[in-house]
């Protein structure tokens, strides 16, 4: 302010030219002539800075998009859908012809207090993302808890769960069903099911729940495990305590948790869940543009390329287990979930023995004395494995 006063002092009350007063202070004669000018229109106001701000910008966001923008944002937000700015973007452009950036609607909803700041999180860049190449690579399972009704945790009876089957490629919806619980068989038929209808997978992709997996435990295989192997079905599992492995299917499954609080009439028994489950997968699958798929939905995702297949050669499972004959002759061995009883023969009883397990191919052998006592391929269909006389 003080070098305003000393160039207007300069040139109206010394008579120093402009060119010379510019010269003396340091700055351009074109100023020097515009401060000049704005003082004699503008008196003392002349000696404070004046905003560059324009009068008008003709590339301003109009009002009626703005509210479009914020209308938009409390219209999904109530339906339990992703309310993003992306999302926002995507419904502006297809439903009102409107292309608005991302960072502008994020932008108008801060101001509108639609979001709130929050601090920087890990950077994407820090996670190695993977996808599977074609529909039907593989499919990510999980499980997870919906209360009927009022909530109460203290109520079991309360709680269902839902079982999902996700397609990795495209985040199609394959399976998703409601239980009071989900166990073995349930995963088993879900994967059945869906695999009739859409094909069956080339690969699984879960955690290591029990429904999932034995690999952790010396009980063999259970069922999924069982029938994946006879199927050619490649079975994968996340790291214990890295649940982002599977994180596809954890974020579909907050989506869906987030939509069905959303709606006015809860749910109070498995099947009127499973009513709301499968409008779900509808809105999701058909009409609910993804992110990660540059805006398509999953359905036209996974119908956009040909679908993998399971491997042509099964696996064989090969394990040793250490038992005691019974006091009844016998000798038990779970396969599939299923616990079968082997017959060896009572003057046997207490004898230690190993069995040497390749898939139905079964050997028990004598630990002290290095006798086989029987050699059998397992019939899964029955409990109790009796002795062959002939060949035992």
């Amino acid at each position: 302010m003080s070098k305003r006063r000393a160039i207007i002092t300069a040139v109206l009350v010394e008579g120093v030219s402009q060119a010379e007063a510019a010269r003396r202070y340091g700055v351009s004669r074109s100023w020097v002539s515009k401060l000049v000018a704005r003082y004699r229109t503008h008196g003392e106001t002349a000696f404070r800075s004046t905003s560059k701000r324009p009068h008008s910008n003709p590339n301003q966001t109009p009002q009626t998009t703005v509210q479009q923008i914020i209308g938009l944002r409390d219209q999904l937000s109530e339906q339990g859908l992703d309310a993003g700015p992306d999302t926002i973007s995507w419904h502006l452009q297809k439903h009102h012809g409107v292309e608005v950036s991302r960072s502008t609607i994020r932008r108008y909803l801060i101001k509108a207090g639609r979001i709130k700041p929050a601090p920087k999180k890990r950077p994407k860049s820090s996670y190695t993302r993977f996808a599977a190449e074609l529909p039907n690579e593989t499919w990510q399972s999980d499980v997870t808890h919906y209360f009927l009704g009022r909530p109460d945790p203290k109520v079991q009876t309360n709680r269902a769960e839902i079982l999902t089957w996700l397609d990795d490629h495209s985040r199609f919806v394959v399976s998703l069903t409601a239980h009071l619980p989900v166990n073995g068989q349930t995963v088993v038929e879900t994967l059945k099911q869906a695999g009739k209808r859409h094909g069956p997978p080339a690969s699984i992709l879960t955690d290591n729940g029990f429904i999932y997996t034995t690999r952790f435990t010396r009980g063999g295989r259970n069922q999924l495990e069982t029938y994946c192997t006879e199927n050619q079905i490649l079975q994968k599992h996340s790291k214990p305590y890295h649940p982002t492995t599977c994180g596809k299917v954890e974020r579909f499954q907050q989506t869906m948790k987030n939509w069905l609080k959303a709606q006015p009439d809860q749910p109070t028994t498995t099947g009127e869940l499973q009513t709301l489950l499968n409008t779900f997968t509808v809105i999701y699958n058909t009409q609910r543009p993804h992110r990660s798929l540059n805006r398509r939905t999953p359905a036209s995702a996974y119908q956009a390329l040909p679908k993998a297949q399971p491997a042509s050669q099964p696996s064989t499972e090969y394990r040793i287990r250490h038992d005691t004959v019974g006091t009844t002759g016998k000798v038990t061995l779970r396969r599939a979930g299923r616990m079968h009883h082997i017959g060896i023969g009572r003057p046997h009883k207490g004898t230690p023995v190993v069995m040497i397990i390749d898939d139905l191919d079964i050997r028990i052998i004598n630990t002290q004395t290095g006798e086989q006592l029987r050699h059998l391929q397992l019939n899964p269909n029955r409990d109790y494995q009796p002795q062959n006389k002939q060949n035992p």
